[in-house]
Parts: C-alpha cells; structure tokens; sequence
C-alpha cells in the first residue's frame, strides 16, 4: 500500500444473490483520492457508480456482498474492509472521515426531528463536543451553506424547506464532522440548474477551503466538465476511462466515452447537429459476457475484441489510462471510418403561418384555506397575464425553474384546470370556458407526455391497452381487426417491436417505458402534444434517442410541440422558440438562436450561465452570472417585478412597477425595464 494517497479503493468486487446464483454488480473496480482534490464518476444508470461508493462504505444489504478488494484511507497499511460492517473502525469512517450527500434529501433526513437537532446529534456523536457547542458549530455551519436566518431555522422540520435548501441542510450535515472526503452522490440531479449551480460551487468552495477532497458521482458529463480535475468513466461494473478533466474531454480513448460525448446536446452546439444515441441497451450483469462488455453497442469492434477476455485499464498517455484493445492506429482509422459514414440528416419540418395556439392574459389561482371552518384566506398566483402564440408544425420550448408555473400553464392549455381569465385559443376556437361537453370534440387533438414514464403508465394494463385505450374512447377505430392494426402501426412508429404488447410497464426499460407514452399521447391523431419534461427521467444515450424520435414524428406528422423542460441544452436542441417563465410570469420570448446569442433578460442571462457546457476548455472561458437566493415563495410574491430581489441590475422603479411584455426587434419580447427606451417594434 503506498502512502500518498488519502483514499484508495482497490479492485473493489460486489456481487448481488439471485435466483441462487451471485452476479457480479461491481467487478475489480479501482480508484484514488488525493487531499482536496474532486474527482468525478460518469456513466449510465446500472454501471455501478453508487454500489463502488457505497461498498467503500460496508453499506451494501443482503443479498448483496462485497466479495473482494482493499480500501485504505488515509495512508493506513489496514484494510478498512477487513473490519466489519458495524465494527467501531467503520463507523468512525462512515460520516466521521467519509460523508457522503444522497441524492433524495427528503428521505435523508429524519421529516419528525428539527434540522437542528439532526446536525447537532451528528457533531456531538463524531467531533465529542459538548451540547451548547455542538448547537453553536450547527448554526455556523447553516450559515456556511446560505441558509437565511440560521438561528431562527434551526428549530425547524425538513418539510419547512425547499429541495434546494434540503440539499443545502444535507450538506452541513455532511461537514459537520469534518469529514477528509465528502461523496455527492447525483446530490443535484433532482434541482433546477441554478441551484445546482449553486450548490456544487459552494461544495468546490467549502472543500477548498477546508481541503476536504470531492467525490462527484453523476450522469451529467456537463457537471464533471466544469467541476472535476480527474474523471472515471463506468461501464458495465468497471472502469472504462480515467484521466485528467481537460486529457478526457480533448482527446476521449474509449469508443463508450466518445459516444457518450456524441449523445449529448451542449449549449454551444450550432442548432442542427444531430445527436447520435448509443444503441441498444447495458449488458445485464447476469449475463454479461466475458469479452468487452460494451462490443455489441460499440461502433469501433473488430473480431478480436469478442475473441479475447475482458480487456484491463493500460495507460494509453501520461496519466490516461482506457480500457480498449484497439491500438491508436486501428481507433484512428475506425474513427476515419465513421466519420465518412452519411450521418442521418436532421428531419425537414414545415411550419406553417396560421397559430395551432393562442394564449391571451391567462391567469390561475388557486385558493388558500384555513381553520376548522375552511375559510378563505386568500389565493396562489400560479400564472398570471401569460401570452403566447405556438405555429402549427413549430416546438415551443418552456423554461424556469421549479415553481414557475410551467406546469400550471399545460394543464391549464389541456384544460385540466379552468383559468381564471383570458382566451386559450385552439385550432382558432378559444376553449377556455368551455364545459366537459363541449371539449369532448377537442380532447383527442391535444395530447401530453409525462416526466416520469413509470407512475404516468397503470402497472396493471399491458402496454397495448394503454396505447390502445384512446382509440376506442374516441371511437377513432370500427372493428377489433382496425384496432390491432393500429396499435401495431404505433409500436412501430415509436421504435418498438410489436411483438411487446402483452407485457406490462415493469417489464419494459426506462426508455422503452417513455415511447410507450409517445405512442399513447400519438394514438388520437393529435394536432399538439405537450411534453412535461419528458426526458429528465431518462439516461444520457437513452435521451438522444427520444429527442431524435420526437424530432422525425414532429416532420412526418406535423405536429406542435410545447416542450417544458430545465435542460437548457435540450430545449435548444428541439425548439425553434423559447419562452422563459418566472414566478407565474414570461419574462422572455424569442426565436431559439436569438435568444442564445442576444439574451437579454437578467434572469434568462443566469439560467444560461448556469447550465455546464461538456467541455472543461470551453467552461473555463464562459462568463459565470451569480444568482443570488431562492425561488421566492408564490405566497409571498415580491412587488414590482418578480425577478427584483434576485437581480445584480435592480433600480427602485423595478420594486414597485410589474414590468409588462415588449417587443425589442426581431420578434424578440421581454419583460424588462432596462429596454423601455427601444421603440415597440
């Protein structure tokens, strides 16, 4: 065991009991930390980031078991490993040395004790300090992560927080103890980008400061560009890649890394690039084959990759090491190879001039009651005064953060909820007012698709009848032999093998779950479909995949999308417009790559600044905008305009004054004060 290092973690083994035989989840994986130094783990759902993480930790349950391997910490000659699982050893690691932040904070921390005493109970059980001091050391470190008013909060419960200051508690939590390595385990997956951004900057700060070394692990390559100095990429249970952020991203070894780095959209993509999904799915660790595991969905194979064993991390540069057989000479002349392959042009869709939406002054509110008597004490502002247009055959895209609205406003448009006032005009017929019966005729042109593929299907019906159910509902088919054709017709619009249609969601993956939902949201002939952040749910290969779907059904059936999403670089993948929501309110309209490369709202301006660009050269150029605080509560909107108490540009007119939608030139609108001397356009 060599000294230098402060954690090491070698060829690390976790099998997993089923049906009576051990399957290997983890095999021979092996890693090192240095002292403040971040490191970042990538890959897919299923490669075995979290189980390497938590098996370091001896948290891994029955049926599962580490099997092999070494971990030491801190230059110590001593197996952590040899230790049991709850030996005194361990348990000074776990949370003492080594903290680790979940990515749920909701079910991490206990919903019926204080913050306070949850962070205290932590200090006193690993630092021994006393009462009084632990409280003292808890508020200071609610104070380090920027939770406003640290003593009054003290005393209060999870629920009492947003996501993002849930997160923000979890991660005094985890530093509390001062901890030598801090594991953030897809910590920010769950949060808006400016939150994320946030957070993760105050972790590379905090650990900087306090020279505590980071452990990023996460299926955002965009994250690990802008914050990690070294970079494992997982596959199938094993170490694929390692090297240096910038050596990873300039020149990836690994034909799986190179085609993750294709899958993915980036902000700074010209708009008509087209991503390149990874076919086919991970091997099943049951059976996976002895051989490279990713040959039968890598694009460089050649024979001798099937015929000799797994192939081993072998240093390909200085401190670069790829698990490849391919020598430089054969990937360069692959590459050479696919490059000259037609890549498959970017479907050509028509937009046409008249409006398939049209949404004037819409406002929604919900009302607020309390006491025994159910009295009404006063009403959310969900949306108010939103005004927009989509073309037929255009995608729209919606951005905000969490609680803009967005939602509302779709649900509102499939007229789920009724607005309080203003027109939603459809196909030219304004439905807004309209009664169950009258919209019977105009439920089947309006469809949605959902974030979450699994609780948006029933588990009980089998995925013909979900797809199916809409076509007898709307009486769309005459007889059972017009139906099964129909159905069959869907599955293979979507990408699906008919021969599937028995079976029920749980059978199905991920992204097989989500076309399941496209083609049920397709089955009604629709004129719009709404897609609430339909790919957030998704693994980066699989999202390319649907994007690329929904883009070839946009071009074949001329279809308007309203596309809600926080991926900024997905939205400017798909959308011809974008909007950009805040507190319930637009704050900017434009064509996509006018409001790319002219933003001007100062809340459009942090969103963007806040989204990681996949490239640490390409990250380390790019202007940061701060974004001070969190979404204020709709409860308790500001006056004036909504973005005032978060914006570095506000003037006391913006306190008072709601700043109303102009238009700047170019069909480019925004709600802002600091463009009132350009003419209406």
């Amino acid at each position: 065991m060599s000294g230098k290092h402060l954690l090491e973690i070698k060829d690390i083994e976790t099998c997993f009991k089923t049906d009576g035989k051990m399957v290997c989840a983890v095999d021979g994986v092996s890693m090192y930390l240095n002292p403040g130094e971040i490191i970042g783990i990538v890959g897919e759902s299923g490669s075995g980031k979290s189980v390497t993480m938590m098996s370091m930790l001896q948290l891994i349950a029955s049926p599962g078991k580490i099997t092999g391997g070494e971990v030491y910490l801190e230059g110590n000659s001593k197996n952590m490993l040899e230790y049991g699982p709850q030996s005194e050893e361990m348990r000074k690691m776990r949370g003492g040395k080594v903290s680790m932040i979940f990515q749920e904070p909701m079910t991490s921390l206990n919903p019926v004790l204080t913050i306070g005493y949850q962070i205290r109970e932590n200090i006193m059980l690993h630092l021994k300090l006393s009462k009084e001091e632990a409280k003292e050391r808890t508020i200071q470190m609610l104070k380090m992560v920027n939770i406003p008013d640290a003593e009054q909060r003290y005393n209060y419960y999870p629920q009492q927080f947003s996501g993002g200051m849930r997160q923000r508690i979890m991660i005094a939590m985890a530093m509390s103890s001062e901890p030598e390595v801090l594991v953030a385990d897809e910590a920010t997956t769950a949060l808006d980008v400016t939150t994320q951004a946030q957070l993760l900057e105050m972790i590379r700060d905090i650990a900087k400061k306090t020279n505590t070394a980071v452990i990023i692990v996460t299926h955002n390559l965009g994250i690990v560009a802008r914050f990690a100095e070294r970079i494992y990429v997982m596959y199938s249970g094993r170490v694929m890649e390692n090297a240096e952020a910038g050596e990873l991203f300039a020149s990836p070894e690994h034909p799986y890394t190179r085609a993750l780095l294709r899958a993915i959209p980036r902000l700074d993509d010209p708009k008509d690039r087209i991503l390149i999904p990874i076919d086919g799915l991970p091997p099943n660790p049951a059976t996976r084959p002895d051989y490279c595991p990713f040959y039968d969905r890598c694009e460089y194979r050649m024979d001798r990759c099937k015929e000799c064993k797994r192939p081993e991390l072998r240093e390909v540069s200085p401190n670069h090491y790829a698990a490849c057989l391919l020598t430089e000479e054969e990937k360069a002349e692959k590459a050479a190879e696919i490059a000259s392959k037609t890549i498959k042009e970017a479907p050509q869709k028509t937009i046409g001039s008249e409006y398939c939406l049209d949404v004037k002054n819409v406002r929604k509110y919900f009302p607020v009651y309390k006491g025994i008597m159910k009295k009404k004490v006063g009403e959310v502002k969900a949306i108010e005064e939103i005004t927009f247009h989509a073309r037929k055959g255009e995608t729209l895209g919606i951005v905000g953060e969490s609680g803009c609205g967005k939602t509302t406003l779709a649900r509102c448009i499939m007229r789920v909820y009724k607005p309080e006032e203003g027109e939603i005009l459809f196909n030219g017929t304004d439905i807004a007012g309209f009664t169950d019966k009258q919209l019977q005729p105009y439920r089947p042109k309006m469809s949605m698709i959902f974030q979450d593929p699994f609780s948006s299907l029933d588990p009980r019906q089998t995925a013909e009848s979900i797809v199916g159910e809409s076509l007898k509902l709307h009486k769309l088919v005459k007889n059972k032999a017009e139906y099964d054709s129909r159905v069959e017709e869907l599955f293979r619009i979507v990408g699906l093998d008919p021969a599937l249609k028995n079976r029920v969601p749980h059978e199905f993956s991920g992204g097989q779950r989500q076309r399941i939902g496209i083609a049920r949201a397709l089955s009604s002939n629709p004129d719009m479909i709404i897609c609430d952040e339909p790919i957030s749910a998704l693994d980066v290969s699989i999202q390319a995949q649907v994007i690329n779907l929904l883009e070839d059904l946009q071009a074949k059936l001329g279809l308007t999308y309203l596309f809600i999403a926080h991926d900024l670089a997905v939205v400017k993948h798909i959308s011809d417009r974008i909007l950009v929501m805040y507190l319930g309110r637009v704050v900017e309209i434009a064509e996509c790559d006018e409001l790319y490369n002219n933003t001007l709202h100062p809340y459009t301006k942090a969103l963007l600044a806040a989204v990681p660009v996949a490239d640490p050269a390409v990250e380390s150029k790019r202007e940061r905008v701060p974004i001070r605080g969190e979404v204020p509560s709709l409860t308790n909107r500001p006056s004036g305009c909504p973005f005032h108490d978060r914006c570095d540009r506000v003037t006391e007119r913006c306190k008072k004054e709601v700043p109303l939608l102009k238009d700047v030139g170019n069909g480019h609108m925004t709600a802002c004060f600091l463009y009132d001397n350009i003419p209406e356009q």
